[in-house]
């Protein structure tokens, strides 16, 4: 494959050649060791404490000092790819034919280099945590043999592979990539790659590990796209980059709230983890305040960079002043990396857990008695990815509607009713005790099942969230880079949006997930893990929009399909919808018997009744959606009819009714010749 570059201007020409390449790869190279040795300095405190908490042997040096050195490069190279590939998504614009230019270019070249490098890094540290966990030195432990049986023992060694696994799907893709939109799929891969390590270590074992666990997911995402996305505009400035003082300004309103996410979710984590009398005491407390003081330093250059350096950035010739103190702070940032993973290595407060019971083990929490009508409602326990996201999309809804109104444009209400009972139904759903009781009951985990994938979805397509943006978002203008709204044009009208909207595609998506997930065994496989339920909740909110997006949807989309093919659409999934709650009643066996009985709820109660339960609330949970369906094909075909009967009145008065004259004349001529 060849780069077109018909529309490449003088000024990305020159940023091509005066590139500094060497010196672009010192800088990273010598950022992600200072993260290593941070790393295995933090780690040499603590490591026989750990041995001996562990109880097995030492496994050597090569071992010991291995993992944080290879862990803390991996991490930082991830971070350096997610940072380059958002870079060239979002914080420097294409060219005209949506080619990556010069800076988008090198930075999703970088990306690639990047995830490489993490994604070898993965697969070396599959056998170093094989000799961690058996206490036998790597010699024994990297033997093929071994190296498999721990791949089916070792929850480390699986970690590391599935890393390894969508780190290099990122690489792929990013050397691949020559236009503006598949960049989309490098940050969502190299996303993906983070997640394994997220949902393992000392946040997902003991109580409260959902919160801990949910918290560490918005860490690390918030702290990898904060420092890659630095790193990235730190080079395209080093190189006197075009457009180096929109991606800054870019950059730094992203940057902005990556500071509160990571403050905010490492304070619930480290809350969770350790008691507060023991954060100067403990080697794990200090470390953590140890951290806590770095991220504190980077937010203050973070706040000098914003008030001095980025005014500077477009009156400069070379901007020296923006690249030596963002030199520091990447410095600084490669150290406090450092300190993460030696932190991660280092065993947290041993906590009392002789009075953990097993639904605590299990799920996170206790379960203080069976379920009620009063508890759904006043048992709260905060989801802190779908609670948080239902707050976030409120508000920023709100903020739209706002705008709109600031600028003297009117918005049905009926939209914001819509989209606001949505995101509170989100809400109810995961962090009331509906959530609360969802993990441990099969009943009440199908409950929260239809509201997640049947009527939450269409409460947020009525609300016409893209038709809101394209009004409240200002256009980029001819000639100037591209911006939110060219954003959301361009996903909704992309190739994926395209695929994904297909009737058929659509329609499997929300109905035939049912039938795989509970009937065909997959439920009674994942159930367990807290990943699992994270990816089903998403699953069924992402199948239930695409779906109802497509049928009853208000907003532009990428299919424009006709109300009575979209009644068929709707007439024809919804009885496989009705036909999956019958099947479930009718079942023999109860699902994930095991994990059910093994919850020693304090309480009784009979597991197939619940079961059967759960098949009538899936039946009778259609039933609601199909009537606010209905509904809404009735509106929009009367709404289409009168919208077509103006556009005939408007063409009868432009010409005179000259169709119906025409219509007469030829009865007329029929007639004579009859």
């Amino acid at each position: 494959m060849t780069r077109t570059s018909t529309s490449a201007s003088p000024d990305q020409n020159r940023d091509a050649m005066n590139e500094p390449r060497g010196v672009v790869s010192a800088v990273l190279w010598a950022s992600g060791w200072l993260a290593a040795i941070v790393a295995v300095a933090v780690t040499a405190v603590s490591a026989s404490t750990a041995l001996k908490l562990t109880g097995v042997p030492d496994p050597g040096p090569l071992t010991t000092y291995g993992l944080p050195t290879l862990t803390a490069i991996g991490e930082f190279a991830a971070a350096i790819a997610l940072g380059c590939a958002v870079f060239a998504a979002f914080f420097v614009p294409p060219q005209s034919d949506h080619v990556l230019d010069v800076g988008g270019y090198r930075a999703i070249r970088i990306a690639a280099s990047s995830a490489l490098v993490w994604s070898v890094c993965a697969l070396l540290l599959m056998p170093l945590s094989a000799s961690e966990v058996s206490g036998s030195p790597l010699s024994e432990a990297i033997k093929p043999a071994n190296l498999l049986n721990a791949y089916g023992q070792v929850a480390e060694v699986r970690t590391w592979f599935w890393t390894a696994v969508f780190a290099l799907v990122g690489a792929v893709i990013a050397r691949m990539v020559l236009k503006w939109g598949p960049t989309v799929a490098v940050i969502v891969f190299m996303i993906f790659s983070l997640m394994p390590s997220a949902l393992a270590g000392h946040s997902s074992s003991g109580g409260n590990h959902d919160i801990a666990t949910n918290s560490l997911i918005l860490h690390l995402i918030g702290a990898t796209v904060w420092l890659g996305g630095l790193a990235a505009v730190v080079v395209y400035a080093l190189a006197s980059g075009r457009w180096r003082g929109l991606a800054v300004r870019r950059f730094s309103r992203v940057a902005f709230w990556c500071i509160i996410v990571v403050g905010l979710s490492g304070v619930i984590n480290a809350l969770v983890r350790v008691p507060l009398d023991q954060l100067f005491s403990d080697t794990y407390g200090r470390l953590v305040i140890a951290k806590v003081a770095a991220l504190i330093v980077l937010g203050a250059l973070g706040a000098w960079h914003r008030r001095v350096t980025i005014a500077q950035l477009d009156s400069a010739e070379r901007p020296s002043l923006f690249v030596r103190f963002g030199l520091v702070e990447l410095a600084v940032f490669a150290a406090t990396f450092g300190l993460a993973v030696g932190l991660s290595r280092t065993p947290p407060p041993a906590l009392d857990t002789a009075n953990v019971s097993s639904v605590e083990n299990a799920i996170g929490y206790d379960i203080d008695g069976p379920p009620t009508f009063v508890r759904f409602f006043t048992d709260w326990r905060f989801d802190l990815i779908f609670g948080l996201a239902a707050i976030v999309l409120a508000v920023v809804y709100i903020r739209g509607v706002v705008r709109l109104k600031r600028r003297g444009d009117d918005w049905p209400i009926g939209r914001t009713f819509a989209w606001l009972l949505g995101c509170l139904l989100l809400l109810l759903a995961t962090s009331s005790g509906l959530g609360r009781y969802a993990p441990a009951m099969f009943s009440v985990h199908m409950i929260a099942h239809m509201l997640m994938s049947m009527m939450i979805p269409v409460l947020l397509v009525l609300g016409g969230p893209v038709t809101l943006a394209l009004r409240a978002l200002p256009p980029a203008g001819r000639g100037n880079p591209p911006g939110p709204r060219e954003w959301i044009q361009a996903g909704v009208h992309s190739g994926p949006s395209r695929f994904l909207t297909h009737p058929l595609i659509a329609a499997i998506m929300f109905v035939g997930s049912f039938y795989i997930l509970y009937l065909g065994g997959l439920y009674e496989s994942v159930v367990e893990y807290h990943a699992a339920h994270l990816l089903m909740n998403l699953h069924f909110l992402l199948s239930g929009y695409l779906f109802y997006w497509l049928v009853i949807g208000i907003d532009p989309a990428p299919r424009q399909v006709k109300p009575v093919a979209k009644l068929g659409i709707v007439l024809g999934s919804l009885p496989f919808h009705a036909f999956f709650g019958v099947a479930l009643m009718m079942t023999t066996a109860v699902i994930a018997e095991n994990y059910y009985r093994g919850l020693n709820l304090p309480w009784t109660y009979n597991l197939f009744d619940d079961q059967r339960a759960g098949g009538g609330i899936a039946w009778a949970a259609g039933e609601i959606p199909l009537v606010v369906i209905m509904l809404a094909l009735l509106v929009q075909w009367q709404r289409s009819d009168t919208r077509q009967a103006k556009r005939y009145d408007r063409n009868a008065v432009r010409d005179h009714d000259a169709e119906l004259e025409n219509y007469n004349d030829m009865l007329k001529e029929l007639n004579k010749r009859g």
